[in-house]
């Protein structure tokens, strides 16, 4: 087992894990500003010391003088980093680098001369929570949540509280989701678990064939099928049910209908295999003694097949949560989900940080639906009374 074990952790944890350490890692803006770090050591968040000043302009002359000598772009990286806590940093802080080039220029008149920021408390307490070596900052942002200049944890204003919007839509898409494949996939994989052994088999394929395909063409024939000029609005218009074309696509419901497609057959696959394996017999004897079909469901069937029902609903689930394509091709600005986001800044902001904060926020959602489920099933190792 060991050279397997070497291989997953060499390229699947690592990978994984150094991706998620940047959510709490800062590196970028210590090596920068450390003459700023250390005079802002002992600041008590009130009025901002000309120390800092005075630090904050030998910290970028220096810098700035090293950039220009072997390009590497330190002040524009430090930038970049303030700038996702503080929108403008990224042309502040290299203006105030080339105002501050001058050793004959006061600091703090010379500074404030660039932006009136300089003179705020939170933004000084901004560059010394992220001084590093760790933070809290981007799992704070995640969470619509920032820290003022004494330290406080304090909600954003409401114009820009995103992220637990979209986490919460993410959690009722996919709550959905999974209740409408529980919904049709019980009766589906009852009616595959008691058909003759041919038709079974023929039902399982069938039931399986999405699995078959990748997710791209799936949702391509949505999009054929649901467009403005697709065969599902030829169809309304030709029998006279619409008078114009419908707008199917980029709606909630079009998202539920693909997701449910594509994760249909990973709710029916398990409750299949805990009916395939119950002892029929069982529900004969109660009907025996006098119960009814709907009793010798709810009482014998139900109860036996519920290690299947939570399975299904914790892979439908789960998978429902981390959905990207989907809601990306299929959904409009208020359908889109939390992967969304992360391939957001990720990509297109580059903001690994924030993007790593949003996948653990996500990760911390998994395991705890992953634990609840070992609960309520009773997976979990239970304590004597």
């Amino acid at each position: 087992m060991a050279p397997l074990l070497l291989f997953l952790g060499f390229a699947f944890l690592a990978p994984i894990g150094t991706f998620l350490w940047r959510a709490v890692a800062e590196s970028e803006v210590a090596p920068v500003l450390p003459r700023t770090l250390s005079a802002l050591a002992g600041w008590d968040g009130g009025a901002v010391p000309d120390a800092a000043f005075a630090a904050l302009a030998e910290d970028l002359r220096e810098a700035r003088a090293r950039d220009q000598q072997d390009g590497s772009g330190g002040v524009a990286r430090a930038a970049a980093r303030l700038n996702a806590a503080l929108p403008g940093f990224r042309s502040t802080l290299p203006a105030t680098a080339r105002r501050l080039a001058d050793p004959a220029a006061p600091p703090r008149e010379t500074a404030l001369a660039v932006s009136a920021e300089w003179d705020s408390p939170d933004t000084w307490a901004v560059i010394r929570r992220l001084g590093g070596p760790v933070s809290a900052g981007n799992l704070l942002a995640a969470l619509d949540l920032r820290q003022d200049a004494r330290g406080a944890v304090v909600a954003v204003p409401p114009e820009e509280a995103v992220f637990r919007t979209v986490m919460l839509r993410t959690l009722w898409i996919s709550l959905l989701a999974t209740v409408i494949a529980l919904l049709l996939g019980y009766p589906l994989a009852a009616l595959i678990a008691t058909a003759p052994p041919r038709a079974s088999l023929w039902l399982l394929g069938l039931t399986t064939l999405p699995l078959w395909v990748s997710d791209v063409p799936r949702i391509a024939a949505w999009i054929v099928l649901l467009q403005r000029d697709g065969v599902l609005n030829a169809t309304l218009l030709g029998l006279g049910l619409f008078d114009a074309p419908g707008s199917f696509l980029f709606t909630r419901g079009t998202v539920l209908a693909a997701t449910v497609n594509l994760l249909l057959p990973f709710m029916v696959l398990p409750i299949f295999a805990s009916l395939r394996g119950l002892d029929w017999r069982l529900v004969r004897a109660a009907a025996s003694l006098g119960a009814t079909p709907w009793q010798s469901f709810r009482r014998v069937v139900l109860p036996l097949s519920l290690p299947g029902v939570g399975a299904g609903c914790l892979l439908v689930f789960i998978q429902a949560l981390g959905f990207y394509v989907t809601p990306a091709l299929l959904g409009g600005p208020n359908e889109q989900m939390i992967s969304s986001l992360i391939g957001f800044y990720a990509n297109r902001t580059v903001n690994w940080g924030l993007a790593a904060a949003l996948a653990v926020i996500l990760l911390a959602a998994v395991l705890v639906v992953a634990g609840l489920y070992a609960r309520l099933v009773g997976f979990e190792r239970r304590q004597p009374a």
